[in-house]
C-alpha cells in the first residue's frame, strides 16, 4: 500500500482520467459497396493533445507507486514534442519541477507554457546521457520513458479498455503506430488475453526498426537512422514493443504518410500529422485485402495528432518538399481507390 503524498498523487492521476473522459470514434467514409467500415480512435481529444497524454499519466503513476518519484521530486526527461508536452502537463498536476532534455533545434514552447524546463543539446543523441547525468546532479529522476514504458501494467483503464468498451464487437483489425510500443503491447495482450477474434497491425514509417526487427524476429534490430514522422518510428526496437503480440506490420512510404495525412483533413476537417496518415495508409491496405476478399467487417485506426500546427508541416507544401517527400502519387493512389476529394 502507498500513503501520504504519493496516494494524493494517483488520487488526482485516477480524478485527471475520469475528468478527460472517453475520447470519440470518428467515422472514416469508405465506398458503402465495400462492405467494410473504418473509423479513428482519435485520441487527440485529449487534454493535451495526443496519444502521448494517456501513456505520461501511466508513467507517472507507474514511478509514483514504486518509490521512484516522492513529493518535491525534479523529474528529467530525454524527450520533446508531444511526450514532453504531456510530461509537462502531469508534472504541474502533481507540482513537481520538470526538465525536457532536447535536441538544440527542438522547441519547448509547449513544456515552457506549463512550467515545466527545457535543456538543449546537441549533438541530438547526446539527450539521453545527459538526461541520465542532468538528474543525478541535481538528485532528480529520470523518467527514461521508452524504458518505463515497458513496466506499464496494461490491465485496467487503458487506451485498451475504453476502445472495446465503446466498439461492442471486436473489429477484424485494429491499427496503431509505434512510438515507445507500449499502445500496441497493451493492445495486442488485451486481444489475446481476452480470445478475441480481432487482430493487431502496427503501422510503420521509412528508417523505423520495427517492421525489419518483427519481421526477422531479432529483438535488437536497430537501424541508426530517426524517423521521419513525429510520434511513430524508431532507430532500435524498444523494450515496451512486443513483436509477439503483434500479427502483421505494414511499412509506409513516408510521401504516402503525408498524402494520406492530407486526404484525412479533406474528408474530416481533421489538421492530422504525418503519424496520422501512416496509420490510415496501413488502414487503407487491410481494408483494401478485406474488400478484394469480400471480407465484411470492421478496421479501426488509433490516431492522435490532430492540430493546427500541423498546417506548417506535412498540410504544407514548401515543407513536404524540403524533405524531399513528393507525396503527389500518393495522392492519386487514394483517388483512384476512394474517389475524390
Amino acid at each position: 500500500m502507498i500513503g501520504g503524498w504519493a496516494a494524493e498523487a494517483v488520487a488526482r492521476l485516477d480524478r485527471e482520467r475520469e475528468d478527460t473522459g472517453t475520447t470519440p470514434l470518428r467515422e472514416f467514409p469508405l465506398p458503402g459497396a465495400w462492405g467494410v467500415r473504418l473509423r479513428l480512435k482519435d485520441e487527440s481529444a485529449q487534454p493535451t493533445g495526443g496519444l502521448k497524454h494517456r501513456l505520461a499519466r501511466a508513467l507517472f503513476a507507474q514511478v509514483i507507486t514504486s518509490g521512484r518519484i516522492t513529493e518535491g521530486t525534479t523529474v528529467v526527461d530525454a524527450t520533446g514534442g508531444p511526450m514532453a508536452v504531456a510530461e509537462a502537463y502531469f508534472a504541474r498536476l502533481l507540482g513537481l519541477p520538470y526538465i525536457a532534455v532536447m535536441p538544440k533545434k527542438s522547441s519547448g514552447a509547449g513544456v515552457e507554457r506549463l512550467g515545466g524546463t527545457c535543456r538543449y543539446v546537441h549533438p541530438p543523441l547526446a539527450v539521453y546521457e545527459e538526461a541520465a547525468r542532468l538528474s543525478e546532479e541535481i538528485g532528480g529522476h529520470y523518467l527514461d520513458h521508452y524504458r518505463t514504458a515497458a513496466e506499464v501494467d496494461w490491465r485496467g483503464a487503458s487506451l485498451a479498455d475504453e476502445l472495446f468498451g465503446q466498439l461492442g464487437e471486436c473489429p477484424r483489425w485494429i491499427v496503431v503506430g509505434a512510438g515507445t510500443g507500449a499502445t500496441s503491447a497493451a493492445i495486442g495482450r488485451r486481444l489475446r488475453a481476452d480470445g478475441l477474434p480481432g487482430r493487431l497491425a502496427v503501422a510503420d514509417p521509412e528508417n523505423s526498426a520495427y517492421f525489419p526487427g518483427w519481421a526477422t524476429g531479432a529483438p535488437d534490430y536497430a537501424t541508426g537512422m530517426p524517423s521521419r514522422i513525429e510520434g511513430v518510428g524508431r532507430p532500435r526496437m524498444e523494450p515496451a514493443f512486443d513483436s509477439a503480440v503483434v500479427d502483421l506490420v505494414v511499412p509506409v512510404p513516408d510521401a504516402a504518410s503525408v498524402a494520406a495525412a492530407r486526404y484525412v483533413r479533406q474528408v474530416t476537417g481533421l489538421a492530422v500529422g504525418a503519424a496520422t496518415g501512416t496509420n490510415l495508409w496501413a488502414a487503407l491496405e487491410l481494408v483494401t485485402r478485406m474488400r478484394d476478399r469480400g471480407e465484411r467487417g470492421e478496421v479501426v485506426s488509433v490516431i492522435g495528432d490532430a492540430g493546427e500546427r500541423h498546417l506548417a508541416t506535412c498540410h504544407d507544401d514548401a515543407w513536404a518538399e524540403g524533405r524531399g517527400l513528393d507525396w503527389r502519387p500518393y495522392a492519386d493512389r487514394l483517388r483512384d481507390l476512394l474517389g475524390e476529394p
